[in-house]
């Protein structure tokens, strides 16, 4: 039994049962997504759903296998909830594909979910204990710099829609900071573990407040640097949101102290003011969230967020069903803004369901760092369930209005490899952290049943 599960009374079981019953339900909702994209575009079911289900039913009962050989004390949430919003998510593609009738991002991003289920397989079968990560704290930290500085190389580096972000090798593009942000969550635990008792004990009290001492700032001013960096160098507004707002998390999570809240949104609110004087593309964005209908023809306008309000307000609460809308005259519709997509044709109910289906994903990922039995699986848990949460933030805030839109995708619900390859992996950790934590503990017995035979003798020396 568990320390946790001794204090609380019970032992936690496996539920693999539970999880293959909602697994079938995750499957009902993306094939019958697609199946639904068919009858409402084409006024039929698809040929080849019998196909493209046989292919997403072995994903998910590939992954499904793997959880129950290497990891059976696994959350049995977390991986329904990751293959309904990526079956949701492939449909909604689909349908674009269908409006824009040239494209073909549904078929590659059903690629992509192979690979990344294959990657979720090898990191559950490779990575046995969580805290052997907890060695590679500074590896992890420069391998994660190194991954944000590649955009930059002449050779490689390439912008696309105005954010330098991506790298090219051959006929393959992949965006590095995706991979980053697993590693510095990594290299973020690790540090936070070792030096915690320093930053949250060592300070001064002002006004009510604890607040850090000026040698312990450096590592959140080391963090912010890069996220300006990212925000001037990169022109990319939601990494650098991302990558700051993760490491302020995970410091308050590590320390308890507000003071460093305080003093994170000191520099967050200075930072976003000189973005605001000096970068142009930042003061574009927040111009058109405060006035988009004065910006709608202007180029660069906000006619891409005024056309997904548009089709929200369309789509009101139920959606205009399957068809009947017109996702594909908002730009980027398939990866940005999929979530006006959703709203259009399906409704803010649907919505207001993929939003739930990510809070779960939140809250299963704070419930493992609670019954986690090591700091650094606390804060590893904490910190992966944080980059979800802040990225469906930033992402749905900026599709309805509610934040200046940033340039982040979706997770598991948008097409695009790198993102939904280090989203699996995530998922992966995530078990494995689970594993860990509700798998019972092994009963400790004494080696000698005579105790009182051999005894230590402890000799006070004068």
């Amino acid at each position: 039994m568990s320390q946790t599960g001794a204090l609380m009374g019970f032992v936690h079981r496996r539920r693999r049962g539970a999880e293959l019953f909602l697994l079938l339900l995750a499957l009902l909702v993306g094939v019958g997504a697609y199946a639904a994209v068919g009858l409402g575009v084409e006024g039929t079911i698809p040929a080849n759903v019998i196909g493209y289900g046989g292919w997403l039913t072995a994903l998910v009962v590939a992954a499904h296998v793997a959880v129950r050989l290497v990891a059976p004390y696994a959350d049995p949430v977390l991986l329904p909830l990751v293959a309904a919003l990526n079956g949701l998510g492939l449909a909604v593609i689909h349908r674009i594909d269908l409006a824009e009738q040239e494209s073909t991002f549904a078929r590659q991003q059903l690629t992509w979910m192979t690979l990344g289920v294959v990657l979720f397989v090898a990191t559950l079968f490779a990575l046995r204990d969580h805290r052997s990560l907890q060695r590679f704290t500074y590896t992890s930290g420069l391998a994660g710099i190194v991954l944000l500085i590649l955009p930059f190389l002449p050779l490689i580096g390439t912008t696309i829609n105005g954010a330098s972000i991506w790298i090219r090798l051959g006929p393959f593009s992949f965006q590095p900071g995706e991979v980053a942000k697993v590693l510095l969550v990594i290299a973020f635990s690790g540090y936070l573990v070792q030096h915690r008792d320093a930053l949250a004990l060592a300070g001064r009290r002002i006004l009510f407040v604890d607040l850090p001492r000026g040698r312990d700032l450096g590592p959140i001013l080391a963090m912010f640097t890069i996220s300006m960096m990212i925000l001037v160098l990169q022109n990319d507004l939601g990494s650098s949101l991302l990558f700051f707002g993760l490491f302020l998390v995970m410091l308050y999570v590590a320390t308890e102290r507000p003071g460093w809240l305080l003093v994170g949104g000191l520099l967050f609110v200075a930072g976003a003011l000189a973005a605001y004087t000096f970068v142009g593309n930042v003061k574009n964005r927040f111009n058109f969230w405060l006035n988009p209908m004065d910006y709608y023809d202007a180029s660069p306008g906000s006619g891409q967020l005024v056309e997904a309000m548009f089709g929200m307000g369309w789509g009101g609460l139920i959606g205009r069903g399957f068809g009947e809308g017109m996702p594909e005259r908002v730009p980027y519709a398939e990866s940005d803004f999929i979530v006006a997509a959703i709203g259009e044709e399906l409704g803010l109910t649907a919505v207001m369901a993929v939003i739930l289906c990510y809070g779960l994903i939140v809250e299963r990922a704070l419930r493992i760092a609670l019954i986690s039995r090591d700091g650094f699986g606390k804060l590893l848990a904490v910190g992966l369930g944080s980059v979800v949460a802040l990225q469906v933030f930033v992402v749905i805030g900026g599709v309805t209005g509610l934040i200046p839109l940033t340039g982040l995708t979706t997770p598991f619900l948008s097409y695009g490899g790198s993102s939904l390859v280090a989203n699996w992996v995530i998922v992966a950790l995530l078990m494995r952290i689970s594993d860990h934590a509700r798998r019972p503990v092994p009963r400790m017995t004494p080696v000698d049943p005579e105790p009182d035979s051999e005894t230590t003798q402890v000799v006070k020396l004068r």
